[in-house]
């Protein structure tokens, strides 16, 4: 009886707790050696491509607010108003009493916006993936997934337990023959692609996707996460920039890239959405979202549309950026006004200290490591956004090139 006593007191408690965390900090050491630990900084009142950090304003050209919109007082406004007449929760998942009407106004804008019949929300990009690809297909399946797919369609695979097969980097050649060999041994086949991939700002051939997946009866699915509010003549996104609007079977966007909100949305035919609703996991079982915040999303897609200048801003930002960056011998990759400009370093400790440089220099950039990109690849990842003046993006340009003079290039 007291053995028992003894092994269920706080002390054992406390001293299996320690284990746990002396392994952890272990990792942690090691993640600090390697030049790969993450940590949190504190950014808030974002205005004109800039941002206080830790008290001191600074350019940042490390979001996603491609349009400049997160600090729009007219998204603001909007959500207020909602949040004055409905509070903040949506207090359950809609399915259960969660779902407001504004919910649906913003999935049934979304649709249009992208040319498709229905949207459904979704609380992230990354739950928008981990539910979608596995309600989708699963063992029996095959899914064909770019070797530079996001972590959350990485996850969503793997969730899927359906057969995964990586082809290299926008090969569509080597994607057709995979296809060839071994498509007909499955029940189902997903192709898995990103219109604008995050880490390197390059863009998938979906005009040659389309034709290709209805050779070998497959369904397509792109992320258009970076693409969306930016490319296409009205910011439809990837799939307007290559004329196969209506031909991608299952569209992902997020809201807190361009949109400068937060969520995301699966977009495709009416029988998609609905099937979703009743199995997509990450959709069924969570809280709804704030209805605030779909009407700040609503307005952000109305000024989207209306005020094409933003888009015009954005590429003529990266142009600019681009172009005294190659003349300064730092070539970035991408299409040449390509809103996503990585600049690779390779060595983590290197771009991390070089983070710290700009930093220093007034600027956040945004230093990116394995793994989420390839080992030997790590970067700085420069965007730009519609908010930026151009003086800035000059400034930016000046100072990259002088704290880089020297480094291998």
């Amino acid at each position: 009886m007291s053995s028992l006593m003894v092994d269920a007191t706080a002390p054992a408690e406390a001293t299996e707790t320690r284990g746990m965390n002396a392994a952890l900090d272990e990792e942690l050491q090691a993640l600090q050696s390697a030049g790969l630990r993450r940590t949190l900084r504190q950014v808030h009142q974002r205005h004109a491509g800039t941002v206080l950090l830790n008290g001191e304003r600074v350019a940042d050209f490390a979001s996603n607010d491609y349009l400049g919109l997160a600090s729009d007082p007219r998204l603001a406004r909007a959500a207020s108003a909602v949040l004055q007449a409905d509070g903040v929760g949506a207090g359950a998942a809609r399915l259960i009493s969660g779902n407001h009407p504004i919910h649906e106004a913003l999935e049934r804008a979304l649709a249009r916006f992208k040319g498709c019949e229905h949207a459904l929300l979704f609380p992230s990009g990354y739950m928008a993936n981990v539910g979608t690809i596995p309600a989708l297909v699963g063992p029996g399946d095959v899914i064909y997934s770019d070797a530079l797919s996001h972590a959350s369609l990485i996850d969503g695979c793997r969730l899927s337990k359906a057969t995964i097969r990586v082809f290299p980097h926008a090969d569509v050649e080597a994607l057709a023959e995979m296809l060839e060999a071994d498509r007909h041994v499955f029940r189902r086949a997903l192709i898995v692609v990103e219109g604008i991939f995050s880490m390197d700002g390059d863009l998938f051939p979906l005009d040659r996707l389309v034709p290709l997946a209805r050779r070998f009866d497959a369904w397509t699915y792109v992320d258009d996460a970076h693409g969306t509010g930016v490319l296409g003549a009205s910011g439809a996104g990837s799939v307007e920039h290559f004329g196969v609007t209506g031909q991608i079977d299952v569209i992902v966007g997020t809201l807190g890239k361009a949109m400068g909100t937060s969520g995301a949305y699966v977009a495709g035919s009416q029988v998609l959405v609905d099937y979703l609703t009743s199995r997509a996991r990450s959709f069924v079982y969570t809280t709804g979202a704030p209805a605030a915040i779909s009407a700040a999303t609503l307005e952000a897609l109305r000024i989207a549309q209306v005020e094409s200048w933003r888009r015009d801003a954005v590429r003529d930002r990266a142009t600019r950026l681009r172009a005294r960056l190659r003349a300064a011998g730092r070539e970035a990759p991408g299409m040449h006004d390509g809103h996503i400009i990585p600049i690779v370093i390779g060595d983590p400790m290197h771009t991390m200290r070089l983070v710290a440089d700009m930093r220093r220099r007034g600027f956040l950039v945004g230093g990116v490591r394995p793994p989420t990109v390839p080992t030997g690849t790590s970067r700085l990842r420069i965007s730009v956004s519609a908010a930026h003046p151009m003086a800035l993006v000059d400034a930016l340009a000046a100072n990259l090139i002088d704290a880089m003079r020297g480094m291998p290039g």
